[in-house]
């Protein structure tokens, strides 16, 4: 299996994959974190309906605040490299030559699933790389005392936000897989997931509030924010672990007993 894990690793550091992938996160991390500091005080960087002053960003949670902001974006993105390399297996028909090589497909699985959580890692550390960079560097353009961004309490808030959002992105990442072995399209697999995800499930919480507590991408994203007053986070991790479990099972006997076409 380690030797699927290698070449799905070759497969995902291919510069039109990686670089792009790189840039997008850059350019959603700067955006996201640029707007937080550019724009304070003004109402233009508000979330949830509160604007951010500088006394808010002054403080332990101010270092990773625009690190937050973009972790949705970062689901969405490993919703589609997750669901793209895993549904193009059967769109270029390359699938039947992996089995040449490996019979076992619970072994192809398994190691796709392990090289993709290794990019979703290396994205959420780029991006907060990325965030953090631009945090300091806007700081004193608005007026934001960084003292206690170095505190012991401030980088143990750091790591946990990192883990909640590198756990949120996996778990997007994981529905893409999953989409992705479901509709064996690249294109279908991705479209139903962002519409799900960013539009259908809006609706969806509009129209019947209660159900915003039972969603996946709403249970995902609140495992990212690190819980709400809506839902905890041990509600989040719970309703997550259902879904990807019961989701993982029925793709994976799929997998397993489909015909591959040549």
């Amino acid at each position: 299996m380690i030797n699927v894990v290698i070449a799905e690793l070759r497969k995902l550091r291919r510069p039109t994959l990686l670089l792009s992938t790189l840039a997008t996160v850059t350019a959603l991390s700067g955006l996201f974190t640029s707007l937080v500091f550019l724009r304070i005080n003004s109402g233009g960087n508000t979330r949830r309906g509160e604007t951010v002053t500088a006394l808010q960003l002054s403080q332990e949670t101010g270092l990773m605040y625009g690190f937050k902001l973009v972790g949705v974006f970062l689901g969405l993105v490993a919703l589609c490299v997750f669901a793209s390399q895993t549904a193009q297996e059967y769109t270029y028909g390359t699938l039947r030559n992996l089995l040449v090589r490996q019979p076992s497909r619970m072994k192809i699985l398994l190691g796709k699933l392990i090289s993709m959580k290794i990019f979703a890692i290396l994205m959420v550390i780029f991006a907060g790389a990325v965030s953090i960079a631009l945090s300091y560097l806007l700081a004193g353009r608005a007026k934001v005392s960084t003292t206690k961004w170095g505190t012991s309490h401030a980088l143990h808030l750091l790591g946990q936000t990192s883990l909640n959002l590198l756990i949120a992105t996996i778990c997007y990442g994981l529905l893409g897989m999953i989409l992705g072995l479901l509709f064996r399209s690249p294109i279908s697999a991705i479209s139903i997931g962002v519409l799900w995800s960013l539009i259908l499930e809006n609706i969806l919480g509009a129209v019947i509030s209660s159900t915003m507590k039972w969603l996946p991408a709403a249970n995902f994203s609140n495992i990212g924010e690190g819980g709400s007053a809506a839902a905890s986070y041990q509600h989040s991790l719970l309703v997550s672990a259902l879904y990807i479990f019961g989701g993982g099972t029925l793709v994976a006997i799929l997998f397993k007993r489909r015909d591959v076409a040549n």
